[in-house]
């Protein structure tokens, strides 16, 4: 799942990186999109949690049948709802972005990448619906060969669609969105050929099984969803933060959000492949094996952060020259390159308490933590870091930001922890 997730932020990153190339201006037009991306993301992923904690508490407690109903309710009722959602982005554009601080010019370059970026994200979020029902059933090597494919067939067409071939120019800014719709579209076909004959979707039954399990799958999925919402609420707020320095700490700033992603691919990949394997724990009240499986992760995750944002900060400068050309872009992006990576680490921990609390039964605890994360760690630290010390004050703010997060979610993960004992030995007592 890490190889796989790492492919597919290659394929972001790789659309930023090409998109750099076109000018400040479509950079920073890009930029400006990624709050609302990750509003399409963060509902997507809180389905997918639900999906992959209801389907494999099933097959815990051996309900195959029930199981197989989930998967193909979950797929027509999160697609239903993921288009709903990004055919209202489409409406409320103007608003949103002016919202968020982009120029009427800005707002133009956005325009036409923003109607075909929608479409895209629609589908690669049925297709990563589809990658969730197979990661339930405990097949994770599919959905990561799938991420490394579309993101190969996203290089491929990228310079192509953006820049064209001879003496065509091609679609320029648009023609990221068409090489992400056109990647995802082959992608959700093969997705669709592979689930043939497997029986995980069950279309006979499903009304009856919406009415069974439409309060669990809400319990999951609400505070799921929820706690997924805001990080891009609080990338608007950031945005709008950064947006005061001008276009060129935008785009600096929506580059160091790509590169974030694609630091963090080894938190991503155990927060995908973890619940499953956590929530059959829970079905079969199995707490030990859950200890030990996040006392290993949370090991991993900040040994590896810590390693790699060390080398990250060390390389600050010619790594940025490496991104982007214009040198005021530059300048910003290595100022967050030299002080965000180190601290990855326990914003790492973080996510992985989240993801956890979804599968362990704890939604709202998970809810919770994601907004003292963002509202109380992250937001008014960037707040004062800007305050105290204008965009490079703005940096370490982050960093402490993401510090704090850390602490103080394996706090409330060792609490949660403690309560399932008491309940463990109060029920050995009756």
């Amino acid at each position: 799942m890490a190889l796989g997730v790492m492919s597919l932020l290659g394929f972001y990153l790789v659309d930023s990186i090409f998109v750099a190339r076109l000018g400040t201006a479509p950079l920073a037009a890009q930029s400006f999109t990624f709050p609302l991306a990750f509003l399409v993301i963060g509902v997507q992923v809180g389905i997918g949690i639900a999906i992959a904690a209801l389907i494999s508490r099933a097959i815990g407690a051996g309900q195959q049948d029930q199981a197989n109903r989930l998967g193909a309710l979950v797929l027509t009722g999160g697609g239903l709802m993921l288009g709903a959602l990004v055919l209202l982005l489409w409406l409320i554009q103007t608003p949103a972005f002016s919202l968020i601080g982009a120029s009427e010019a800005i707002r133009e370059l956005i325009r036409p990448y923003w109607a075909i970026q929608v479409l895209a994200m629609w589908v690669g979020g049925v297709l990563y619906f589809g990658y969730s029902l197979f990661r339930a059933h405990g097949n994770t090597r599919f959905p990561g060969l799938m991420m490394v494919l579309t993101s190969l067939l996203n290089l491929m067409l990228d310079p192509l669609l953006i820049f064209g071939v001879g003496d065509w120019d091609g679609f320029g800014l648009p023609g990221a969105a068409l090489a992400s719709l056109l990647a995802f579209t082959i992608g959700l076909g093969i997705l669709v050929l592979a689930l043939r004959g497997k029986g995980w979707v069950q279309r006979h039954g499903m009304l009856v099984q919406m009415r069974v399990s439409a309060w669990p799958f809400a319990q999951i999925a609400g505070p799921a969803m929820i706690s997924q919402l805001m990080p891009p609420l609080a990338a608007m707020v950031a945005t709008a933060l950064v947006a005061r320095a001008g276009d060129q700490a935008v785009a600096a700033w929506g580059m160091a959000s790509r590169l974030e992603s694609f630091s963090i691919v080894l938190v991503l990949g155990m927060t995908m492949a973890l619940p499953p394997w956590l929530g059959r724990c829970y079905g079969g009240s199995d707490w030990e094996t859950v200890r030990r499986l996040m006392r290993v992760a949370a090991a991993m995750v900040i040994g590896w952060q810590v390693l790699l944002g060390l080398a990250m900060a060390l390389l600050a400068a010619p790594l940025a020259g490496l991104l982007v050309e214009t040198a005021p872009v530059q300048s910003y992006l290595t100022v967050l390159i030299r002080w965000l990576p180190p601290s990855y680490g326990l914003l790492g921990v973080c996510m992985l308490v989240v993801s956890a609390s979804n599968a362990l039964g704890w939604p709202m605890r998970a809810m919770l933590i994601s907004f003292l994360r963002l509202f109380l760690c992250y937001l008014p630290l960037l707040w004062l870091g800007y305050q105290l010390g204008d965009f490079g004050g703005l940096a370490l703010g982050a960093a402490f930001g993401n510090l704090l997060a850390g602490v103080m979610a394996w706090g409330f993960y060792q609490q949660a922890l403690a309560s399932e004992g008491q309940g463990e030995v109060w029920q050995h007592r009756r």
